[in-house]
C-alpha cells in the first residue's frame, strides 16, 4: 500500500498524458458539408469529420433525436471519419468527437450536424402489423411498404431501422416475403405471457436514391398461452393442448380424396362466427360437388379458404372418414368450444394427410414450416443470406367446406 501511493499521486496530479481530463483538440475539428453549426446538410451525402493540425481522430459518436446511432469507419491515418449508413432527413445529430495529440494529450469536442428535408416526392410508406392486442404464441410481425425494396443493401437499411424488443428477450430475425413485405418471428414460438413491441426508426432515412422511409405507429403485443391444435388426418382426431398439456380430444373429418387438407403448421387468422361457404369459391360450381351453406364458428387459417368450423352434415363420418372439401368440420358443440378456446396466433397442425404442405407465405401465416436456418437466409443481415422468398399471393379467395 505504501509502495503503491507515489504512483497514485503521480496519476492523480495528471502526470501520464492518457489521465488528463479532455481538453479542446489540439486542432480544428470541421464536419464536412455544413461551414458551422447552422447550415443544413443533404442527407444524401455522408457525415464527413475531419481532424486538422495536431489532432487525430480516435472516436466519434453520432446519434440523431430518435437515438439512432451512426456507424462509421476511421482512415488509417486518424484524420478522417466517415459515416457508411445512410443518414436521416429532417434530424439533428450530435456528434461527438475524441482526439489525440501528438504528445499523447486527449481532446473531445461536440459538435452538431442537421440534415435538410429528403429530395423525394413522397415517403415510402411503412405500415406494422398486427394491429395492438393478445395473440398466441405462433404470431408473425409483419411490415409492409408502399415502394419495392430489393437489393440487399436496401434491405439492410430497412431492417436496421427496425426494431423488435421483447420481454423475456428472445432469438428472432426478420424474412423477406417479396419486395415489399417483411416478416419477424422468434427461432422458437413466443413465449407465453410476452410482451412485444415492433417500432420502425425508419422515418426520414434514405433507402435509396430519391426514395425515404416515412413514420409508422409503433405496435404493442402481448402474448397468451400456448394453444396448439393438432389434426391428424388419418385418425380423424384432433387434440388440443394448452401450455403443453392436453385439454381436449374431438372427432373431426378433414378433406377427401381430391381437396386434401393441406399438410403443416397455420396460424389462426381471424375467426368469424357465421360464414358464407359456396361451391364456386373453389372451382366446382354447377358440377355434383357443388353446395351452398352458412357455417358457424369458422375459425380461419388459410386466405384461400381452409376453415376449422361446425359441420353437423357430418357426424356420422367425423372420427371414421374424411369427407370434407378441405376444411376440418367437427360438430356443432366441438366448433363452439374450439371457436371460444382460440385466438389469433394460436397454431393449428394438420398431419397424415395426403394433401400438399402448407406453404410458408402468399396464404395465411405458414412462416412456421420453415427451419430457422433456412428462417435465417431471408434476412438481408444474415451472412450469406439469400433475397427471402417469392412476392406473396394476397389473394384472399372465398372459403370452402
Amino acid at each position: 500500500m505504501v509502495a503503491l501511493a507515489p504512483g497514485l499521486a503521480a496519476c492523480g496530479a495528471g502526470g501520464h498524458p492518457l489521465a488528463r481530463e479532455p481538453g479542446e483538440p489540439a486542432g480544428r475539428i470541421t464536419l464536412a458539408g455544413l461551414g458551422g453549426d447552422t447550415r443544413l446538410a443533404d442527407p444524401a451525402d455522408d457525415l464527413k469529420v475531419t481532424a486538422q493540425g495536431q489532432a487525430r481522430i480516435t472516436d466519434v459518436t453520432a446519434v440523431d433525436g430518435h437515438g439512432r446511432y451512426v456507424r462509421g469507419r476511421l482512415s488509417a491515418d486518424g484524420h478522417t471519419w466517415r459515416s457508411t449508413v445512410p443518414l436521416a432527413a429532417r434530424s439533428r445529430y450530435t456528434v461527438d468527437v475524441s482526439t489525440e495529440s501528438d504528445d499523447g494529450a486527449p481532446g473531445r469536442k461536440r459538435l452538431t450536424y442537421r440534415t435538410s428535408a429528403a429530395k423525394a416526392k413522397k415517403p415510402m410508406q411503412v405500415e406494422l402489423g398486427p394491429d395492438k392486442g393478445t395473440y398466441g404464441v405462433g404470431q408473425p410481425l409483419t411490415v409492409k411498404l408502399s415502394r419495392a425494396v430489393r437489393t440487399q443493401s436496401e434491405r439492410a437499411v430497412v431492417e436496421r431501422g427496425l426494431k423488435v424488443a421483447s420481454t423475456p428477450r428472445v432469438e428472432g430475425a426478420w424474412y423477406w416475403v417479396g419486395d415489399k413485405e417483411l416478416h419477424y418471428r422468434p427461432r422458437e414460438y413466443w413465449p407465453v405471457g410476452a410482451r412485444v413491441r415492433l417500432e420502425s426508426r425508419l422515418e426520414g432515412v434514405k433507402v435509396r436514391e430519391g426514395v425515404y422511409a416515412g413514420a409508422a405507429k409503433p405496435v404493442e403485443l402481448k402474448i397468451g398461452d400456448r394453444i396448439e391444435a393438432v389434426t391428424d388426418a388419418a385418425a380423424h382426431e384432433m387434440t388440443v393442448y394448452r401450455n403443453g398439456e392436453e385439454i381436449n380430444t374431438m372427432p373431426v373429418t378433414t378433406g377427401k380424396p381430391g381437396f386434401e387438407t393441406r399438410n403443416g403448421k397455420k396460424v389462426v387468422l381471424e375467426k368469424q362466427p357465421l360464414v358464407r361457404m359456396t361451391g364456386a369459391s373453389i372451382g366446382v360450381g354447377g358440377t355434383a360437388e357443388d353446395y351452398d351453406l352458412q357455417v358457424s364458428y369458422a375459425t380461419r387459417v388459410t386466405w384461400s379458404g381452409e376453415y376449422v368450423h361446425a359441420a353437423p352434415w357430418s357426424v356420422g363420418s367425423q372420427g371414421a372418414a374424411n369427407v370434407s372439401h378441405g376444411c376440418t368440420g367437427m360438430s356443432t358443440d366441438d366448433a363452439a368450444w374450439f371457436f371460444e378456446t382460440v385466438r389469433q396466433g394460436d397454431i393449428v397442425e394438420v398431419v397424415n394427410s395426403y394433401g400438399e404442405d402448407m406453404a410458408p407465405f402468399g396464404n395465411g401465416f405458414g412462416d412456421w414450416n420453415l427451419s430457422w436456418t433456412k428462417w435465417q437466409e431471408g434476412s438481408a443481415l444474415t451472412p450469406g443470406a439469400g433475397n427471402g422468398g417469392s412476392p406473396a399471393d394476397a389473394n384472399r379467395l372465398r372459403p370452402g367446406i
